[in-house]
C-alpha cells in the first residue's frame, strides 16, 4: 500500500490569472487516493516533510517548529521547539549500521543561523550549533561515510556528534542553495549559476580528520540553478531559473545533454500553443526535478515535462498542468506522477503510450517523372519505420485532490501505507 503526505501553506500566490487547465470534475474513477486525516498544529506555511521510518515522519516550516507524527494514526508525537526563525532545511540522520538498533535523528537548520540535532525517540534536543556566519540553506547526509554536510556561505562537514571536521573558505554571499551526493565521495553544490564539485578526503592516519577539496567548477548554466537530482551512479541532472536542463556524467562531470526549450510549443506539435505577448521567468523556471532509471520529470513553470534520458528528448508534457507554478512533483508506482502547485491543487497524472497512427504516404506524380518517386517511397518507409519504433506518450489527469485552500509546497511518499497530511 502507499501513503503520501502533503505539506501546504497559508498564502497562495499567482492566482490572479487563470489558465485553461485540464479538469476531470468530481467523478474520479481512476483516482485511488482519498483523504484520511487532517493533521493540525502548524501556525504558518509547511515547507518540509521527511520520512523517519515506516511509521513516523516530521514536518517543519515558517513557524520554526518541528512536529513528529505517527503516519498511521495521525497522532502528534512530539513538538520540537528550539529555533527562533523559520526552518530552512531538514534531513533525517539514522545509524548506518543495519545490524545495530537504529538511532533515528533529524537535523534542522533555520534562518536564525543555527543547526539542531534532535532525537526522534525522546523528542529531545541533542545538540545545537550556532557558529554559522549565514543561514544554512541545505543539509545532506552521507550515510556511507557517517557524516553530514551543511551548505550556506561555506560547505561544512560534520560528524554525528556535531564536531566540525572541515569546511571550505567563504564561497559567495548568496551561498550554496542545493547539494546532491555523487560517486567517489563527491558532492555537487549549486552556487548561483555555478555548479561546484567537492571531494571529501579522509585522513590517512586513521583519525577522524577530513578534508574537503574543490575539484571543478561547471559554468554552463546561464541563470541560477534551482534544482538538482541524482538519477543513478552515472548521471545527475540540474535545472535553472530560465528553464535550462543539463544532464551530467556523475563520474567525470562532463555535460551530456543541454535542453533549453521545454516551454517551446513547436517542439511538441501535438500541444495547443498559447498566445502570449511575453513570458515571465517564472513560466520557464525549473522548480523541481525527480527521476527514475529511465526518465527525468521536470516541474517547469505551470507545466510538467517527461524527459527520456536514452532518447534525449521530451516524450510527454502538460504545459498547463496547474493554474500556477508547479512547486513539487514525485513519482508514484505504475507510471504515475503526483504534483502540487501554488494554486493549492494536488493532481495525479498517468504516463500513457499513445496509439500510433499509420504514416501518410508521400504523393508521387511530377517528381516520379524524374526518378524521385522511388527515393521518396524509400524515405517514407524509413520515416514510417522510425515512427513505428518510437513510442509516443502523454500525461493524462486521473486524480484532482481537493483539500487545500492555499499553496502546497511539498509531497512525501510512503511505500507501504496510505493517507495524507494537510497543513492547518
Amino acid at each position: 500500500m502507499l501513503r503520501w503526505l502533503i505539506g501546504g501553506g497559508r498564502e497562495p500566490q499567482g492566482l490572479a490569472e487563470k489558465s485553461s487547465v485540464q479538469t476531470i470534475g468530481e467523478d474520479q474513477i481512476q483516482n485511488p487516493y482519498t483523504e484520511l486525516l487532517v493533521l493540525k498544529g502548524h501556525q504558518d506555511i509547511v515547507r518540509f516533510l521527511v520520512q523517519i521510518d515506516d511509521c513516523r515522519f516530521a514536518s517543519a516550516g515558517d513557524d520554526g517548529v518541528v512536529f513528529l507524527w505517527n503516519a498511521q494514526t495521525g497522532e502528534k508525537l512530539f513538538e520540537l521547539r528550539g529555533h527562533t526563525h523559520k526552518i530552512t532545511a531538514i534531513a533525517p540522520f539514522s545509524s548506518p549500521d543495519a545490524s545495530e538498533e537504529k538511532n533515528h535523528l533529524i537535523l534542522t537548520a533555520s534562518a536564525d543561523r543555527t543547526v539542531i540535532i534532535w532525537d526522534c525517540t525522546s523528542g529531545r534536543q541533542v545538540q545545537k550549533v550556532s557558529c554559522f556566519h549565514s543561514t544554512v540553506k541545505c543539509l545532506t547526509v552521507l550515510q556511507r561515510l557517517d557524516v553530514w554536510l551543511s551548505g550556506g556561505s561555506d560547505l561544512c562537514v560534520w560528524n554525528r556528534k556535531l564536531d566540525l571536521l572541515c569546511k571550505t573558505s567563504h564561497l559567495t554571499d548568496a551561498g550554496i542553495s542545493a547539494l546532491v551526493e555523487l560517486p567517489k565521495n563527491c558532492v555537487a553544490a549549486a552556487v548561483g549559476k555555478e555548479l561546484i564539485i567537492f571531494r571529501l578526503i579522509a585522513a590517512v592516519d586513521g583519525s577522524e580528520g577530513w578534508n574537503v577539496l574543490e575539484v571543478k567548477r561547471l559554468v554552463d548554466h546561464q541563470d541560477n540553478i534551482l534544482s538538482l537530482v541524482s538519477v543513478n551512479d552515472l548521471t545527475f541532472v540540474t535545472g535553472s531559473h530560465v528553464g535550462e536542463l543539463i544532464v551530467w556524467d556523475a563520474l567525470d562531470w562532463t555535460k551530456q545533454v543541454t535542453e533549453c526549450n521545454f516551454w517551446d510549443s513547436s517542439v511538441h506539435p501535438d500541444v495547443q500553443p498559447e498566445i502570449k505577448l511575453s513570458q515571465s521567468p517564472n513560466e520557464t523556471s525549473v522548480q523541481h526535478l525527480t527521476s527514475d532509471e529511465e526518465c527525468v520529470f521536470a516541474a517547469v513553470g505551470k507545466g510538467i515535462y517527461v524527459y527520456n534520458l536514452q532518447m534525449k528528448r521530451v516524450i510527454a508534457c502538460q504545459r498547463a498542468a496547474h493554474d500556477s507554478s508547479v512547486l513539487h512533483i514525485e513519482k508514484l508506482p505504475n507510471r504515475q506522477l503526483i504534483s502540487c502547485s501554488e494554486d493549492g491543487s494536488v493532481r495525479i497524472w498517468d504516463l500513457r503510450e499513445k496509439q500510433q497512427l499509420p504514416a501518410e504516404p508521400v504523393p508521387t506524380g511530377f517528381f516520379n517523372m524524374w526518378g524521385f518517386g522511388r527515393a521518396n517511397r524509400q524515405a517514407n518507409q524509413a520515416a514510417k519505420k522510425v515512427q513505428e519504433n518510437t513510442p509516443m506518450y502523454f500525461l493524462e489527469l486521473v486524480g484532482d485532490l481537493i483539500g487545500h485552500s492555499s499553496a502546497v509546497q511539498q509531497l512525501a511518499i510512503y511505500a507501504r501505507l496510505r493517507g495524507s497530511l494537510y497543513d492547518a
